[in-house]
């Protein structure tokens, strides 16, 4: 964590990069947070801010093709990300903004564009769109387990070597029929909605590790409810 008392969320742009209610990973790493006597600090990042350098968990969310081009443009310029990321700062980005901090990604019309640069993936655009439920494996270095979410994206992504696979994919596209997301070191994209955290409260609690060390076990409530619910009528 930084040097203040509180646990320090970084919302980007969220005027750019929250058309999916992604916003609901902030709230939900807030709340498991403070269920552990963790305090925490919101600090939201509009696309005419300076992002802030001195974060623990800086999260993006999902956009449309001209708001993603233009996040992608404006946090290259301003650096403060990546600057972050650099110094061990934990990342979870999700669709448009887990294609914008790989290395390229794809416009509109598939032609490749320079990422932010702080998870060795690159992304264009496929034959088809993938939409609907998905289920897959998390690597079993990360203790998560199963997850499951919602995709509505045309992306396919590429991992290179640096980074890893998040996840193999079960039932969904992901990044390409086998796996979904990717990790490297403590920066980590996935293209499920749901949002993806409030339905796998086992990831939102990874991130929290990263940060804080080991956090107390919570009793199962509706997080976990939500997520065994989920995963049965994905798989039925």
């Amino acid at each position: 964590m930084t040097n203040t008392s509180a646990l320090r969320i970084v919302w980007i742009y969220p005027d750019l990069l929250s058309t999916y209610g992604d916003q609901g990973n902030v709230l939900i790493l807030k709340r498991r947070a403070e269920l552990r006597g963790i305090p925490t600090e919101i600090v939201h990042v509009h696309s005419s801010d300076s992002v802030p350098e001195q974060g623990d968990i800086y999260l993006l969310g999902g956009g449309e093709d001209r708001p993603q081009i233009l996040a992608a443009e404006r946090l290259r310029a301003d650096g403060g990300l990546a600057r972050a990321a650099a110094r061990g700062a934990c990342v979870f980005a999700v669709c448009a903004g887990y294609q914008i901090i790989g290395e390229t990604y794809g416009d509109d019309e598939a032609n490749p564009l320079p990422g932010v640069g702080i998870l060795d993936i690159r992304s264009g655009r496929g034959q088809t769109r993938a939409v609907g439920e998905i289920v897959a494996d998390v690597d079993p270095a990360l203790g998560v387990g199963r997850i499951t979410g919602f995709e509505n994206h045309q992306g396919r992504t590429a991992i290179g070597p640096s980074a890893r696979p998040l996840s193999t994919t079960v039932r969904g596209i992901g990044n390409d029929d086998r796996t979904e997301g990717a990790y490297q070191g403590q920066v980590l994209g996935t293209y499920l909605h749901g949002p993806a955290l409030p339905r796998n409260p086992q990831l939102a609690d990874l991130l929290l590790r990263w940060r804080v060390g080991q956090v107390a076990p919570l009793a199962p409530s509706w997080g976990e409810r939500l997520h065994d619910e989920r995963l049965a009528a994905a798989m039925r």
